[in-house]
């Protein structure tokens, strides 16, 4: 390698490296097993397979033994030398893809060498698996029935699912590579925990440490959010390590140090620095989730002391090959590690040695970490932000409106009352969360109008009534927990609106407060049409949605300014966007095959609508909330507080994502749908369904800005200050719905307001009309 292009930063390394004594029996063991799987060769001559192969010299030096002795230091030496095993067939497969198919540029040779690799992965133990020709195919036939011994059916499932993300969404980077196209952040980080392999890695530490992770919350928010942090920090990790190998030597554009240095415009030196920070800032969230979340995860699911002692030995797992990770990258020759110590994986720096210096040392190899999390407590809330002047948005998208505007009006106001939305409630008993005066001038209809225009009378009122219902709730649980800090009575009130939506339609309890008797009339209205399994599949989405709103107050409550990452990811839960796409998804099961639904592609499509609209909110509400509502979570404020900036700069760092989002989604919708619409040969009523969703998407992003357009005087700083300061009792006279006047729709966290009327309910309302109306347009997303 030539002259490194940037120096290393200053690593945070809050876990010790400590290395497993059976190192050399594994060593020995792996060159053993990999000649046998000819993945290495004498001077790296083809085997009888035909394909690449290493020489002994290249396997040596890289010493994957060395990395898993690392990473897993209390394996037993049976344990260690089958994930030493697998880790020499993951790095073999990453060399010989990128010889056989990047470095060709073979797009279609590789979806079909991928997809047949998943053969060799069977979780039942009657599947036929196919005969192996090659390294690749052989090394992974041994190694899952090794595996398959050990391990039970469950995790079985999830580490293969996790081995198929790593192989096939390898075609991800290849298809980067051959259009010259670096990713943007949002995308990067979400497809790097896929093709990078740390959730792979995270398996094998239950494997290693004969710690399974109960089945029963193996997909709850604590531990995907331990297993995502553990990820991310992984692969920036390696990306900071292996920058000059990929970028000099591989013409490898999926790093995250040219990410950075791609989107901020800035240096190679630069770009490290902010992959570093963002690094550090995974590693606190894992710090954070680990202390504040798992515990009280493992309480509420009621784990017994195995199950907990399991849970313990994953973070603690995780923990280990984070440090050995570290440890490896600066000793391994893969990568760029000049004046990095093999000894402390610390920078050189020139100091002081002798009597108390260690300790010194062992503070440098915390102060990134400490950094960050002073800096993450220090915001102060309510400060005299000011007015933030927006850009021109780019939205090139047009908008319609529904002629049941009026209608729909009168009926909210209905509905509303009926639920009880006005009265007082307990910890808000001076007037309540709403005041019908206020709600009127909310104006939701006019949300759902101008988002679902094709809507019928019922279908538009049903709309309406969500966006109406996940507003309140949203205003509802900072109002009666937030003041007193009650995250106890938040959780329990969360746990209780499940009740509120049986699968079987059945029986409910007595609702107790408007959220819940909300909630009751809204599953009804929306369930019924829709089979079990698509009822289960939207009360999760209601759910997440829900428990959002404890995350904020659990955030709130410790007054820490979120991660970016992990904002990012909880946003469209917040928004709830992820519960609108999921019911648009309902619709399109009889016409669309569930792999397609749950494609990268089409999860990429809809994320990055998702995004763009609420990040859209963010900008346009940051006074609002920031100075008027003493809020943390709004993207300006997230990235003023990671990259130490004012909130001008802060502003255009958010455009700028949401412009590579809204691009994103235009390049997925010309480019990539069409393309799976090929691999799974789908008929044309299929691509007409795909079609008519991603267009839905496009009025969605639409509706969302002329929407903040119309109501832009809800964001004005005399319209905040009259009503956070008023000097008289009388509301002020004003036309509702008047177009010359944007509608105000008061001041309370109305932060999602627009996640209801894009298919709230709505697709559900289409989906009944479907059976009794064949021209209803069930398929689009309004």
């Amino acid at each position: 390698m030539g002259e490194q292009p940037f120096d290393l930063p200053e690593f945070y390394l809050p876990w010790p490296a400590r290395l497993n004594p059976h190192l050399e029996g594994a060593r020995e063991h792996s060159k053993t097993w990999a000649r046998r799987m000819e993945m290495v060769t004498s001077g790296g001559a083809v085997g009888s397979g035909g394909a690449f192969a290493w020489d002994e010299p290249t396997f040596d030096s890289a010493d994957y033994p060395l990395l898993c002795a690392y990473t897993h230091p209390d394996a037993t030496a049976e344990d260690l030398d089958l994930v030493t095993d697998w880790y020499v067939w993951v790095f073999y497969f990453d060399d010989h893809f990128l010889e056989h198919y990047k470095r060709t540029g073979d797009l279609t040779g590789a979806r079909e060498y991928l997809t047949g690799l998943s053969a060799f992965m069977p979780t039942r133990s009657t599947d036929h698996v196919p005969t192996a020709t090659n390294p690749v195919e052989w090394g992974l036939a041994d190694l899952w029935k090794r595996t398959a011994s050990i391990m039970s059916p469950e995790w079985l499932g999830r580490f293969a699912a996790s081995t198929r993300d790593l192989l096939e969404d390898c075609v991800w980077e290849l298809t980067n590579i051959t259009q010259n196209q670096v990713p943007n952040p949002i995308e990067y980080i979400t497809m790097r925990r896929r093709v990078g392999g740390a959730p792979w890695s995270a398996g094998l530490v239950e494997l290693a440490a004969r710690a399974e992770i109960p089945d029963s919350i193996a997909a709850s928010r604590p531990m995907q959010v331990i297993t995502d942090t553990f990820s991310d920090g992984v692969h920036l990790r390696n990306d900071l390590f292996s920058y000059q190998r990929e970028t000099q030597e591989e013409g490898e554009l999926n790093n995250g140090v040219l990410v950075m240095e791609t989107f901020f415009g800035t240096s190679p030196q630069r770009a490290a620095e902010l992959t570093n920070d963002l690094l550090t800032s995974r590693l606190e969230q894992f710090n954070n989730t680990a202390l504040t979340e798992v515990p009280a995860l493992c309480d509420e699911r009621a784990l017994d002391h195995a199950e907990r002692a399991s849970v313990l030995a994953y973070v603690k797992g995780l923990q280990d090959w984070q440090a050995g990770g570290h440890e490896w990258h600066a000793r391994s020759s893969r990568y760029m590690n000049e004046h990095v110590t093999a000894a402390s994986s610390a920078p050189v720096f020139q100091g002081p040695t002798g009597l108390g210096t260690s300790a010194a040392r062992a503070f440098t190899r915390l102060r990134p970490g400490v950094r960050r999390r002073t800096q993450q407590h220090s915001h102060r809330p309510f400060q005299a932000v000011g007015h933030l002047t927006l850009p021109e948005f780019d939205m090139p998208y047009s908008t319609r409106m529904s002629p049941h505007l009026d209608s729909a009006r009168v009926h909210e106001v209905d509905w509303a009352r009926r639920m009880g939305m006005f009265e007082s409630v307990p910890g808000v008993e001076a007037g309540g969360v709403w005041s019908e005066h206020r709600f009127i001038r909310f104006d939701f209809s006019y949300c759902a109008a101008i988002i679902h225009a094709d809507a019928d009378p019922e279908q538009l009122n049903l709309s309406t009534d969500w966006l109406t219902w996940g507003t309140y709730g949203d205003d509802y649980f900072p109002l009666v927990f937030g003041s007193t800090n009650n995250l106890a009575g938040a959780k329990a009130c969360n746990e209780r609106l499940s009740l509120f939506m049986p699968l079987d339609l059945g029986t409910v309890p007595e609702a107790t407060n408007p959220v819940e008797r909300g909630l009751a009339d809204l599953w009804r209205r929306t369930a019924a049409p829709l089979n079990t399994a698509a009822r289960r599949q939207f009360r999760t989405a209601v759910e997440e949605m829900t428990t959002s709103w404890v995350w904020e107050l659990a955030n709130q409550i410790q007054h820490r300014v979120p991660d970016p990452v992990d904002y990012m990811e909880m946003r469209r839960k917040t928004f709830g966007a992820d519960m609108t796409m999921s019911l648009s998804r309902l619709t399109q099961l009889d016409a669309v095959p569930a792999e397609v639904q749950q494609s990268t592609v089409v999860r990429q499509l809809e994320t990055a609508a998702q995004d763009y609209t609420s990040l859209a909110n963010d900008l346009i509400s940051y006074q609002k909330e920031i100075e008027f509502e003493g809020e943390m979570h709004n993207l300006v404020l997230v990235v003023q507080n990671f990259l130490d900036v004012d909130r001008w700069q802060a502003r255009d760092v958010v455009v700028n994502v949401m412009n590579a989002r809204r691009h994103q989604f235009e390049r997925i919708l010309t480019e990539q749908l069409p393309r799976l619409c090929e691999e799974f040969d789908l008929d044309e009523s299929a691509r007409g369904v795909l079609t008519e969703h991603a267009e839905g998407l496009r009025e969605w992003m639409a509706g969302v800005l002329a929407w903040h357009r119309w109501c832009v005087v809800r964001y004005s700083e005399p319209e905040l200050r009259a009503y956070h300061q008023p000097t008289s009792g009388a509301p002020p006279a004003l036309e509702p719905h008047a177009p010359s006047q944007a509608v105000d729709v008061g001041s309370a966290p109305v932060r999602r307001l627009l996640a209801g009327p894009t298919g709230l309910g709505t697709s559900a309302a289409r989906l009944a009309s479907r059976h009794g109306n064949a021209s209803t347009r069930s398929s689009q997303v309004r």
